[in-house]
């Protein structure tokens, strides 16, 4: 008897039939219908096919206005999203990628798409390749994303041009159609900004998460306001309980306690010692599996004045179970003089993949625009 569903693959699995159907949405076919794409006679691509026709490359791309939403796909289930690619123009955070499943009307993942595909700074001219498990940047900025996405009923998908000038993305959405299994969860991603982070304050990946799953990652895009070593702060993660309502962390004067508490910041990332290559004394940027530190923005003597770093931990072979409820804060530390710690008042951007049961519990309003810019 096959029971195997086809809607995770790796090189374990890649062997096994299944009875997935395999399906893909692109401007070249928006619903995904099987024996339904390269049909289109009008698109972005009409004046360069004019003499080819039909078949030839009409619709390669889409372009969104000035304050408009894009439905990027719309699929009744049961399935699984496997591979998102994607190249979009103009500054990214002003991109808005949204994720809504089972016809929830809040969104399960609602981030810029350049911090969602782990790009937090900025557009084309500030393309760094990343190469991960989860997610890959490839050269010409090209966004690819390896989570998987599954879902019951139904998934859609949304782009938001909250932009002045029309944005141009291409996109393709590969999923398959078939049985999920009872103990899937949903696919969860949350982007929040403070800039500056206010003195002694401790920063917030996520909070007001509501139900069984597992925590899966991290991405930040870290902005330095001080010379010297930025990354002493400690990651923690409060899991059922640990975080009671109406009490406040320790380092806020309370006295509630993690569960997990890391050693910090590039500890957490999987690296060491400042990042620094010894040798050039600099910081060295770095690619794996599971964690890198693929961004680093020096400052150039003009406009560039400050250091940018954009890191990202997967927890793919070691998440982190949560049984009702979760939150994770990390603080922001350097040195003062006199071996003491400063509390740092740095720009801090950071999005959290998670699983979880549905319902979503609502998240914290996006930013507006002025403050999602980067500068």
């Amino acid at each position: 008897m096959n029971n195997f569903d086809g809607l995770t693959v790796d090189l374990a699995n890649l062997h096994r039939l299944s009875e997935a159907e395999s399906r893909s949405i692109s401007p070249e076919n928006f619903t995904g219908e099987k024996g339904k794409a390269g049909m289109a006679t009008q698109g972005n691509g009409t004046v360069p096919s004019r003499e080819l026709g039909q078949g030839w490359k009409v619709s390669p791309c889409v372009t969104i206005e000035p304050g408009a939403t894009l439905t990027l796909a719309d699929i009744e289930g049961p399935g699984a999203i496997q591979h998102i690619w994607m190249t979009p123009t103009g500054p990214w955070r002003f991109s808005i990628l949204r994720m809504y499943w089972d016809d929830q009307d809040q969104p399960s993942v609602e981030c810029p798409v350049g911090d969602f595909f782990a790009s937090g700074w900025g557009d084309l001219l500030n393309y760094r390749p990343v190469n991960s498990q989860a997610v890959c940047v490839n050269p010409g900025s090209a966004f690819n994303c390896y989570w998987p996405m599954p879902f019951r009923q139904r998934c859609r998908m949304t782009l938001e041009n909250i932009a002045e000038e029309p944005m141009v993305v291409y996109y393709q959405i590969d999923y398959a159609l078939n049985t999920v299994p009872d103990d899937a969860a949903y696919f969860h991603a949350q982007f929040r900004r403070v800039n500056p982070l206010p003195y002694k304050e401790i920063y917030t990946i996520l909070d007001g998460v509501q139900g069984k799953g597992h925590y899966a990652g991290t991405y930040m895009a870290w902005g330095v306001n001080n010379n010297r070593w930025w990354g002493e702060g400690e990651i923690k993660f409060y899991l059922d309980g640990d975080w009671p309502e109406g009490k406040q962390p320790a380092e806020r004067g309370g006295d509630a306690y993690p569960t997990i508490c890391g050693t910090g910041t590039e500890d957490y990332f999987c690296g060491s010692y400042n990042f620094e290559n010894k040798q050039t004394k600099a910081y060295e940027e770095y690619n794996t599996a599971y964690a890198g530190m693929p961004q680093v923005f020096r400052p150039d003597g003009l406009y560039q004045a400050q250091q940018r770093f954009g890191l990202y931990r997967w927890h793919i072979p070691d998440p982190i179970r949560f049984k009702r409820d979760l939150a994770v804060t990390i603080q922001a530390l350097g040195w003062r003089s006199d071996k003491r710690y400063l509390p740092l008042q740095d720009d801090i951007a950071s999005v959290a993949y998670w699983y979880q049961t549905l319902p979503t519990a609502p998240f914290p309003t996006l930013p507006e625009r002025d403050q999602l810019e980067v500068i």
